[in-house]
C-alpha cells in the first residue's frame, strides 16, 4: 500500500511535473518480425513463420529514456552508435518521442547494435544479435563526457543503463558518478556483468537475481544468500539503496534500514523484455518527485506489472501507471479490512515510523455525514485512524433485533473507502475493551455526548500514557433519526 497515495497520484497526473532524467549507457535498435506459425518446414524440423509485420523500436538504454518520455519526463539521451542505417532509424524513433540525442555520438568502427528478435503467435521463437561489446577508446569516452556535461548541469536524476556493450567502462561510471555527486545529482545504476565495483558510490543499483548471482558467483535460486548479499554489496560500495528485482517474487530493498521485501503483483506474464528499463525508469521518476521512497519501489512494481503483459520491448504510458495506480487504491481499500492481530501488526509498524495512532468504535450502520465528520474530526488527533466496528450480533445485542440495516461487511467496506480511515477491524463482543487493550492505541476518540469517565477503555489508555478525547459531534445527525424519517406518519396512513 502507498504511503501517501495523493502524493503519488498527484505525481503521476502531473508527468512527474516532466522534470529532467539524464540517461547514458548503451543504446539499441530493437526490431521485430511478427508472423503466425502453422506448420513445420519440410526442409528441416523448425517452424515456418509466415511474416505479417515488421517492426522497431528503440532499446536498451533508450527504451529507458522511452519509459521516462512516457510518464511525462524530459529526457535526453547519450551514448554512442554506428554510422549506420540503423542509427538514423534509432534516431528517428527517438526524436518522433522528444527524446534529446545531442550527445548520441557516431562511431564508424562499430555497429549500431541491433537486436532482430522474431515472433511467431505471439511468442518469440529467435533473437539475432548484431553488435561489437569491445569497450569504447579512451578518446570516444572524452568526447561522450564533454558531451554530457551540459545535459548534466540541470538534469534532476542521472541514469546509467548498463547493458554490457562496451559504453559503461569502469573509468567513465567512475567519473560520471564523480561529476553528478559533485552536483548533488543522484545516480541510478541498472547494472549487467560481474564488476559492480565501477558503480562505487552510486545513489543506488537495480540488479536483478541472476545479475546479482553473477556478480557475486552465488546461486540464482539461492534467495537468503542473495538478500545477504544484497545487504553486503550496499554496505561494501558505498551505495544509498540496492533494489533486487525477483521477478515473480517482487522486489527487495538492501538501505541503512536494514532489509525488506515487496511482494510481486499477480499479473499474466506474456514478455520480461524491458522490464527492468522500466523498473529503473519509475524509480528515476518516483525520486525526481520526491516521492516517499517505499512508494516510489511500490511505483516501480506497479510498472513493471503493466509491461510484462505486453509483447516485446515495451515502454509504460503515463495513462497505464495512472490506471494501476487507481487499480491498487481500489485494493488498497478492501485491504484496509483486515482482524485483529494484522491491525496490531500495522499499528507497532506505524508507530515505529512516529505516527500517532487513534481509535475510535461504532456501529456505523447507515453510514450519514454525522458519522463521516465524527471520523475526519477524529483523525486530526493522530496521522492513523483504526475503526473497530460491532458485528451484525454485536450490534443486535446493542439496538435491538430490527438492526442493524447494513450487513457487517457492507458497513466495514464502506468504512474502508474513507480517506480518514486507514483501518477497519470487527469485533463481536458488546464492548470494544478487549480489542482496544490488543491494539493500544495512542489515542482513543469517542464522541462528545459521552463522558471520559463511560468510555470503555479510557482507564486502559489512560494508564499507558494514551489520551482519551471526546469529538464534537455534527448536531442533528443521526441513523436513528434517518429511520424514524423513513417511517410512514400516521396521516399518510389514513390517506392510504
Amino acid at each position: 500500500m502507498f504511503q501517501d497515495p495523493h502524493a503519488v497520484g498527484q505525481a503521476v497526473q502531473s508527468g512527474f511535473s516532466g522534470r529532467r532524467i539524464l540517461v547514458v549507457g548503451d543504446l539499441m535498435l530493437d526490431r521485430y518480425l511478427w508472423g503466425d506459425v502453422k506448420r513445420i518446414s519440410p526442409e528441416a524440423p523448425v517452424p515456418v513463420l509466415h511474416l505479417s509485420r515488421e517492426s522497431a523500436v528503440a532499446g536498451g538504454a533508450a527504451n529507458v529514456a522511452r519509459n521516462l518520455v512516457g510518464l511525462g519526463l524530459d529526457v535526453r539521451l547519450a551514448g554512442v552508435t554506428g554510422d549506420d542505417a540503423e542509427r538514423r532509424l534509432l534516431l528517428e524513433l527517438l526524436a518522433e518521442q522528444g527524446i534529446g540525442t545531442d550527445a548520441v555520438l557516431a562511431l564508424g568502427e562499430r555497429p549500431t547494435t541491433t537486436k532482430t528478435r522474431v515472433v511467431g503467435n505471439h511468442q518469440q521463437m529467435l533473437r539475432i544479435d548484431a553488435e561489437r561489446s569491445a569497450p569504447i577508446a579512451t578518446d570516444v569516452a572524452e568526447a561522450l563526457l564533454a558531451a554530457v556535461g551540459p545535459a548534466l548541469s540541470d538534469a534532476r536524476i542521472l541514469v546509467l543503463s548498463d547493458y554490457a556493450k562496451g559504453v559503461l567502462t569502469p573509468t567513465l561510471c567512475a567519473r560520471l558518478i564523480a561529476a553528478a555527486r559533485a552536483r548533488g545529482v543522484p545516480v541510478l545504476v541498472d547494472p549487467k556483468g560481474t564488476d559492480f565495483a565501477r558503480y562505487r558510490d552510486a545513489t543506488l543499483i537495480t540488479p536483478n537475481r541472476v545479475e546479482l548471482a553473477a556478480a557475486v558467483g552465488a546461486d540464482a535460486d539461492d534467495l537468503d544468500a542473495l538478500l545477504d548479499a544484497a545487504a553486503a554489496m550496499r554496505d561494501g560500495l558505498g551505495l544509498e539503496r540496492l533494489v533486487l528485482t525477483l521477478g515473480d517474487l517482487g522486489m527487495a530493498v538492501a538501505d541503512a534500514a536494514g532489509l525488506r521485501r515487496i511482494p510481486a503483483l499477480a499479473r499474466e506474464v506474456f514478455d520480461v523484455s524491458g522490464a527492468g528499463d522500466t523498473v529503473i525508469a519509475a524509480i528515476a521518476a518516483g525520486m525526481a518527485a520526491r516521492l516517499d521512497f517505499a512508494d516510489t519501489v511500490h511505483l516501480a512494481n506497479l510498472a513493471a506489472g503493466v509491461v510484462v503483459g505486453k509483447v516485446g520491448t515495451a515502454a509504460i504510458a503515463r495513462a497505464e501507471l495512472a490506471a494501476a495506480v487507481a487499480g491498487e487504491s481500489a485494493l488498497e481499500q478492501a485491504a484496509k479490512i483486515a482482524p485483529p492481530e494484522e491491525i496490531a501488526a500495522r499499528i507497532e509498524e506505524w508507530r515505529g515510523n512516529g505516527e500517532r495512532v487513534v481509535f475510535t468504535n461504532g456501529c456505523f450502520d447507515l453510514l450519514h455525514v454525522g458519522h463521516v465528520t465524527y471520523l475526519e474530526r477524529a483523525r486530526r488527533y493522530g496521522q492513523r485512524l483504526v475503526v473497530g466496528l460491532n458485528t451484525d450480533r454485536s450490534v443486535r445485542a446493542l439496538k435491538g433485533p430490527s438492526r442493524p440495516l447494513i450487513a457487517e461487511d457492507d458497513r466495514a467496506r464502506v468504512l474502508a473507502a474513507l480517506a480518514a480511515v486507514d483501518a477497519v477491524v470487527l469485533f463481536d463482543e458488546d464492548t470494544p475493551l478487549g480489542l482496544i487493550q490488543a491494539l493500544r492505541p495512542d489515542v482513543l476518540a469517542k464522541g462528545a455526548d459521552y463522558r471520559e469517565d463511560d468510555v470503555v477503555g479510557a482507564a486502559e489508555v489512560k494508564a499507558r500514557g494514551g489520551q482519551v478525547v471526546l469529538v464534537p459531534l455534527v448536531d442533528d445527525r443521526s441513523t436513528s433519526g434517518i429511520i424514524a424519517r423513513m417511517q410512514p406518519s400516521p396521516d399518510s396512513e389514513k390517506e392510504a
